[in-house]
């Protein structure tokens, strides 16, 4: 059977079970990796998953033994601490003046090392506060980690306005680039409202159809173009890539929709009037000081130093 540990931020990663060990799926455990001892939950993985780690050449963890009560108690009380360290650790940066958000504060289970998360806009010089937390935490390696703010959102996890949870918490591990642009061709009002997530960044998934929809234009008529129709000439209005229909305006100022098979594309110009589309920098009542070039610049959104 092959296990595996779902660490931070969510990923999965492979642990050495020595034969005959008792593991079941669900039960907790304590691993050793590269920051410590960690406590974690030990799933069952299927063959598919396992062949992929061996492919990825994964070095597994090892594990420490099986959690128990005075374990899970332990466990309790080092979160506890994490949150009365994190407070701690934003009064020194608050003391010292840092541009700085502190995320999160994280333990390794044997308490030898605690890792700060924090997101800045720009490079934070944390020399003396690294000192003042030194002092307070004797005895305990600091670790004080830049993030970026999609980062910080997969690190505290939440739903999206799909009602599901972010996917940088649940398959997203790997943040790419996304641009206005995404949105604009897929008919999206740009109302910074919605078209972000948490973290501020343009959603995630404007990125997992865009192909679909770059492959339904190629089939239809760009707007403000001629076709002739059943009805007669017209002029495309508007395109509705789900439904792969267009609305064109018809010489006698009608507006009907029609499917790719009904329309010809005419070469010649068409001298029909359309209304000028609906502006996308539509902002919502909260959107006002929201500069929507902003949305653009994803530079340092996410570090992958989790």
């Amino acid at each position: 059977m092959k296990f595996a540990v779902r660490l931070i931020k969510n990923v999965y990663h492979p642990v050495k079970v020595p034969e005959g060990a008792k593991i079941k799926d669900g039960q907790v455990v304590i691993v050793r990796t590269e920051r410590g001892e960690e406590i974690h939950r030990i799933f069952l993985v299927n063959d598919e998953v396992a062949e992929r780690f061996r492919k990825q050449n994964i070095e597994p963890l090892t594990l420490v033994k099986l959690a128990d009560a005075n374990d899970m108690e332990t466990y309790k009380e080092q979160q506890e601490l994490e949150v009365k360290a994190l407070l701690k650790c934003r009064e020194f940066a608050e003391k010292r003046n840092l541009v700085m958000n502190l995320t999160k504060a994280s333990y390794t289970f044997d308490r030898k090392k605690i890792t700060f998360y924090y997101t800045a806009p720009e490079r934070v010089d944390f020399r003396e506060l690294l000192k003042d937390l030194t002092a307070e935490f004797k005895r305990v390696r600091i670790d004080l980690r830049h993030i970026g703010v999609r980062d910080e959102t997969a690190l505290l996890q939440g739903q999206g306005v799909c009602g599901q949870s972010y996917c940088c918490c649940r398959f997203l591990k790997n943040f790419g680039f996304v641009s206005t642009k995404l949105a604009k061709d897929q008919n999206i009002p740009l109302t910074p409202g919605k078209i972000t997530g948490a973290c501020g960044r343009l959603l995630c998934c404007l990125n997992y159809e865009y192909s679909n929809y770059i492959e339904t234009a190629k089939l239809l008529p760009p707007v403000g173009s001629g076709i002739m129709t059943p009805d007669g000439v017209a002029k495309v209005a508007s395109i509705c890539f789900l439904k792969q229909k267009i609305s064109a305006k018809l010489e006698d100022g009608k507006i009907k929709e029609y499917s790719k098979d009904e329309i010809e594309m005419l070469d010649q110009e068409v001298n029909i009037e359309i209304d000028q589309q609906i502006n996308p920098l539509n902002y919502g009542e909260n959107d006002e000081n929201i500069d929507i070039k902003n949305l653009d610049n994803d530079k340092n959104s996410s570090t992958g130093n989790i």
